[in-house]
């Protein structure tokens, strides 16, 4: 199978780059903006032609949650245009979509796991043009597996865990929101399930939306604690509510998502989420 990864540079195209880099079933073909412009149809169709492009993961996104109430052009032009771009191209050429969605596609008001099939409601710019762009796949009718996943962090780019460990480095204290549940995501992980994904329904006739993040259930405040813990760093961390810390985009108060439909699925144990963070924190080390 001929693989198209997009979003290449970022974190978890990184890690699909890892990742191929030791597979032998597929051939490899990896784009960013600076090599394909997933907006251009034209483009994007042309690509899909020339290389016979038999599945395509989708790891492009306008990620930037507060910019984006700024910015809602151009956020809707990267998750919604873009993505119905890939979508129309998968289905002419009757190729799989592995789209990566977020857990602001919900409300954040719940008090249990969001199942896959839960009412949405986004609250951000951000998360509505998640939404929509999920909405623009499944009205292409092409094959696809979306999958919607929660905090994520690896040892490139930028993300919580870094930027918490930089932090450290400045000050003598951090004030960490306390009062925000969820599960945070190690790309490495997410990129091995995308894996399991492709190799399940290469050729398959699915249209099926996914969750996926670590297991377990903690606050930003809880994971800040246990970031500078595994890191070794000494700096005070204190918690506080989200009224103390107002931003431009409103945050879910609870994104936990259930899990059990991949799991069952793909037949996969997921790692609790310190187990991954420790492994995350050693590759940052070295």
């Amino acid at each position: 199978m001929n693989v198209l990864v997009t979003g290449c540079y970022g974190q978890l195209g990184t890690e699909m780059r890892k990742l191929a880099a030791s597979d032998q079933l597929h051939r490899w073909y990896f784009t960013d903006i600076d090599t394909l412009d997933i907006c251009d149809s034209d483009a994007v169709e042309c690509y899909f032609t020339e290389n016979n492009i038999d599945i395509c993961v989708n790891c492009a996104a306008y990620t930037a949650v507060d910019r984006a109430e700024d910015e809602p052009e151009l956020a809707e032009k990267v998750n919604v245009t873009a993505s119905k771009t890939l979508a129309e191209s998968c289905k002419r050429h009757q190729s799989l979509l592995v789209h990566v969605s977020t857990d602001y596609v919900f409300d954040g008001q719940g008090d249990r796991p969001y199942r896959e099939d839960d009412s949405t409601g986004p609250t951000s710019v951000y998360g509505k043009t998640k939404l929509e762009g999920e909405k623009v796949i499944q009205e292409s009718d092409c094959r696809y597996c979306i999958v919607r996943t929660a905090w994520l962090y690896s040892s490139t780019g930028k993300n919580f865990v870094k930027t918490m460990l930089s932090l450290a480095d400045t000050r003598d204290s951090i004030n960490v929101v306390c009062d925000q549940k969820g599960t945070p995501t190690w790309a490495g992980d997410l990129a091995d399930a995308i894996m399991h994904l492709i190799n399940r329904y290469a050729t398959e006739p699915v249209q099926e939306i996914f969750h996926f993040t670590n297991e377990g259930v903690t606050t930003w405040y809880d994971f800040t604690v246990a970031i500078l813990d595994i890191a070794g760093k000494t700096c005070q961390v204190n918690p506080i509510t989200t009224d103390q810390y107002p931003t431009k985009a409103t945050r879910p108060a609870y994104s936990v998502l259930d899990k059990s439909k991949i799991k069952q699925a793909l037949g996969i144990e997921i790692p609790f989420w310190k187990d991954s963070l420790v492994k995350c924190i050693e590759e940052l080390k070295n």
